[in-house]
C-alpha cells in the first residue's frame, strides 16, 4: 500500500488551532468526521482517551501520535497536524508538541494497512524528516518529504544488506555485540515499530548487531529463533504488553516501556552490553508464562489489583448473562406463572450461571498470580467458599464472596511458592511438577486452608453481613446506598466502582435482596445521563463533538452504561468526578430510602419493571442526575475563544 494512500492530503490540517490537549483532538476527530474517516465520533474519541489514559503518546522532539483501532473507523488513514503555536499535550519530554499524527485503523484492517502504517511510524525517528516537516507548509510537501525518507531508507537497507554479505566472512573473525530485542504496545500500530527502528538505528551507530522482533498489530514478525537467543548478549524487552518469556531464561534482560525503546534505545543497548542487565529466570514448565519474574516488577499494589480484576472481569460474564436470565424470569413469572417450564428454564439458567460466580472470580485470579497451575486450586477454593462446609464452626452460610476472594489469591500465593520451592528440582523430572506436584499439592494445601481458616472464619462473618444488611435501620441504609453509589461514580470503572459493584453482586447472591443492586445500578446511571443533561442545556460551554457525545449519553446512562462518562472525566476530572459522585450518592441512598429493590444486576431501565417500585427507582435516578447535571454546567467554565 503507497504511504500516499494512508498519508492523505485532504485530512491534513497545517495549521492546527487548538491550543490544549482535549481541544487538538477534538479538532482532529471533527476533521475526520467531515472527510467521512469515521462513522461515531463518541468511540473513536473514547478510545483515543483510553490509549492517552494508558501513557502520553506525545512521545517528545514535538511530536504526538494519538492512535486508535477500532470499529468506528471505515477506512485507515494517518491525518498528519502541524500546529504553528505548540500545544500543551502531557508529552514525555514535558515539551510542546508542534507535530500530530492522528491514527485511524479499522478493526478489521488488513496487512497492507498495517504494513504501511508500521512503514510511516518507523520513519518518524528520523530527526531530518522531522525538522522538514516543522517548515512544511502544504500538503504536497508533507507527501513529498515522507516519499523522499522512504526512499532513503529502502536504498540504505539495501547498501546495507550487500555490505553484511560481503564482509560476513571477515565479521566472524572479530567480536561484536550481538542483542536481542522485542517491541510491543497494546494497540500494536505506531509505538512496536518506532521501538523497532530506533533500537536498529542506535544499534548501528554503537558498532552492535541487533535482532528485532515485533508483536504488533500483524501478530509476530520477525520472531527470534533459540539460536539467536542463546549467542545473544542479552535482551532487551520494550513492550507494554505481555510476551512470551520462558524462552529468554538465563539470560540478561531489561524489561522496560516501549517508549522507552523510542527515546532510550541508546542507554539501553550500552547497559546490556556493559553487563548491567539482571538475569532473568523463569519456570521451565510455564510455557507461555509472562514477564512476571523479570527484576523490575510492579509495585503490590499494581500487582494486586491486576490479579484482582482479572477474576472480575472473567466473572462479570456470567454476572450480566445469568443476573438478566434470571430478572426476565421473575418478569414473566407473572403472567405464566411459578411453575410453568419457561419460568423454570430461564430461572433455573441464571441460577446456574450464577452458581459459577465465585469459583470463577477465585480460579482467575490465581490463574493472573502463578499461571494455568493454580487454575484448579484457585477454582476448588472458590466452591468452597460458595457452600456452606461442615467444619467445626456451625453456620447455614457460606463464606461467600470475601472468602471467594481471599481463596483465589491464597491459591495464587500457594503455586507461586511450590514453583520456587520446586526450582531446583533434577530436570528430569520437570515432568512432574505440573501433572502431579502443583495440582496434588496445591490442591492439599489450598483446601486444608479453607475448610479450617477461611471458611470458617468467614462464613460467621458473611452470616453477620447478611443479618446486618436484613435487620438495617434505614438511616444506616441510606448512608451505605449513598456510599456504593458515590463509589460507581467516583473512577467510573475503575477499583472503586468495581469494588461497590463486586460488594453488591456478593450481597445479591447471598441474600437474594436486590437493594443495593438499586443503589448501585442508579449510582452507575447518573454520570452519563448527567453529562447528557448538561450537554443539552448548557451548549455554549461544549463543543459540537461533544454536544454530540452528550446525546449519546442519554442512552448509555439508561442502560447502566457508566462508560459513556469516560471521554468528559478524562478531560475535565475535576468538574465531572465531583458533580457525578455528589449526584449518584444522592440517587443511591434515595433507593434506599425508598426501600427500593432491584433484582437484577445489569440493565437500567430496562430493567426497572423488575422492581418493587420501578417508578421510586427511576425517580431516585432522575433526581441524582439532575443535581449532578446543574452542579456540572454551572461549574464548568466557559471554553476559551481561540484566535482564528
Amino acid at each position: 500500500m503507497d504511504l500516499k494512500e494512508l498519508l492523505r492530503k485532504d485530512v491534513m490540517i497545517m495549521d492546527l488551532k487548538a491550543t490544549t490537549k482535549e481541544a487538538a483532538i477534538d479538532e482532529m476527530i471533527a476533521n475526520y468526521k467531515k472527510h467521512d474517516v469515521i462513522d461515531d465520533v463518541d468511540l473513536f474519541k473514547a478510545d483515543i482517551l483510553k490509549r492517552e489514559a494508558e501513557t502520553s503518546t506525545g512521545i517528545g522532539d514535538g511530536i504526538a501520535m494519538p492512535h486508535a483501532r477500532d470499529k468506528a473507523v471505515k477506512k485507515a488513514t494517518v491525518m498528519f497536524a502541524k500546529s504553528n503555536k505548540g500545544v500543551e499535550y502531557d508529552a514525555l519530554d514535558g515539551q510542546p508538541v508542534s507535530l500530530f499524527f492522528m491514527i485511524a485503523a479499522p478493526d478489521g484492517a488488513d496487512n497492507l494497512h498495517l504494513q504501511a502504517l508500521a512503514a510511516l511510524s518507523s520513519l518518524l525517528i528520523n530527526p531530518q524528516l522531522v525538522a522538514a516537516l516543522k517548515k512544511a507548509t502544504t500538503p504536497e510537501e508533507v507527501q513529498e518529504l515522507f516519499d523522499q525518507a522512504e526512499a532513503a531508507k529502502e536504498a540504505k537497507e539495501k547498501a546495507d544488506a550487500a555490505k553484511k554479505a560481503d564482509n560476513t566472512s571477515s565479521e566472524s573473525s572479530q567480536h561484536k555485540g550481538f542483542i536481542v530485542a522485542v517491541s510491543a504496545c497494546p494497540n500494536g500500530i505506531a509505538h512496536t515499530y518506532m521501538a523497532e527502528a530506533a533500537l536498529k538505528e542506535q544499534a548501528e551507530k554503537l558498532g552492535v548487531e541487533i535482532r528485532v522482533e515485533t508483536n504488533g498489530s500483524e501478530g509476530v514478525k520477525n520472531r527470534l529463533t533459540a539460536d539467536e537467543i542463546k549467542r545473544a548478549d542479552g535482551v532487551i524487552l520494550a513492550a507494554d504488553k505481555k510476551v512470551e518469556m520462558p524462552r529468554f531464561d538465563g539470560k540478561p534482560l531489561l524489561n522496560r516501556p516501549v517508549i522507552d525503546g523510542i527515546n532510550k534505545a541508546s542507554e539501553l543497548i550500552q547497559k546490556v552490553e556493559n553487563g548491567e542487565a539482571p538475569i532473568y529466570h523463569a519456570d521451565p514448565s510455564e510455557a507461555g508464562n509472562s514477564d512476571s519474574n523479570t527484576a523490575e516488577e510492579k509495585s503490590l499494589w499494581s500487582r494486586v489489583y491486576a490479579d484482582l480484576m482479572n477474576g472480575v472481569s472473567h466473572m462479570l460474564p456470567f454476572v450480566v448473562g445469568g443476573g438478566i436470565l434470571m430478572a426476565l424470569s421473575f418478569l414473566l413469572e407473572n403472567i405464566v406463572g411459578p411453575k410453568s417450564t419457561t419460568f423454570l428454564f430461564l430461572n433455573g439458567i441464571g441460577n446456574y450461571a450464577f452458581s459459577f460466580l465465585i469459583p470463577v472470580l477465585a480460579a482467575y485470579i490465581a490463574v493472573s498470580m502463578a499461571d494455568v497451575p493454580a487454575l484448579m486450586p484457585g477454582f476448588v477454593a472458590g466452591y468452597m467458599a460458595s457452600q456452606a462446609t461442615a467444619s467445626f464452626v456451625h453456620s447455614n452460610s457460606p463464606a461467600g464472596f470475601i472468602g471467594g476472594l481471599l481463596g483465589g489469591f491464597i491459591a495464587g500465593w500457594v503455586v507461586i511458592f511450590l514453583k520456587k520451592a520446586c526450582k531446583n528440582i533434577p530436570q528430569s523430572l520437570n515432568g512432574m511438577k505440573p501433572m502431579l506436584i502443583y495440582p496434588v499439592l496445591g490442591l492439599l494445601i489450598v483446601g486444608a486452608i479453607m475448610y479450617f481458616a477461611i471458611d470458617p472464619i468467614f462464613a460467621v462473618v458473611n452470616q453477620a453481613i447478611s443479618t446486618f444488611l436484613t435487620h438495617m435501620g434505614t438511616g444506616n441504609a441510606v448512608i451505605l446506598g449513598a456510599l456504593l453509589a458515590g463509589m460507581m461514580a467516583i473512577d467510573m470503572g475503575g477499583p472503586f466502582n468495581k469494588a461497590a459493584y463486586a460488594f453488591a453482586i456478593g450481597t445479591f447472591t447471598t441474600t437474594k435482596d436486590g437493594a443495593l443492586m438499586a443503589a448501585v445500578m442508579a449510582g452507575g446511571m447518573i454520570p452519563p445521563l448527567a453529562i447528557a443533561l448538561a450537554t443539552t442545556i448548557w451548549k455554549n460551554k461544549f463543543t459540537k463533538a461533544e454536544r454530540e457525545a452528550g446525546l449519546s449519553n442519554y442512552i448509555l446512562g439508561a442502560a447502566f452504561i457508566t462508560e459513556g462518562a469516560i471521554p468528559f472525566a478524562a478531560a475535565d476530572p475535576l468538574h465531572v468526578l465531583t458533580s457525578s459522585v455528589i449526584g449518584a450518592a444522592i440517587g443511591g441512598g434515595l433507593t434506599q430510602f425508598w426501600k427500593v429493590n432491584v433484582p437484577a444486576p445489569h440493565g437500567g431501565i430496562f430493567v426497572s419493571p423488575l422492581s418493587n417500585r420501578p417508578w421510586l427507582f427511576l425517580l431516585s435516578v432522575i433526581l441524582g442526575a439532575i443535581i449532578a447535571g446543574v452542579i456540572y454546567g454551572i461549574w464548568k467554565p466557559a471554553p476559551k475563544t481561540e484566535a482564528k
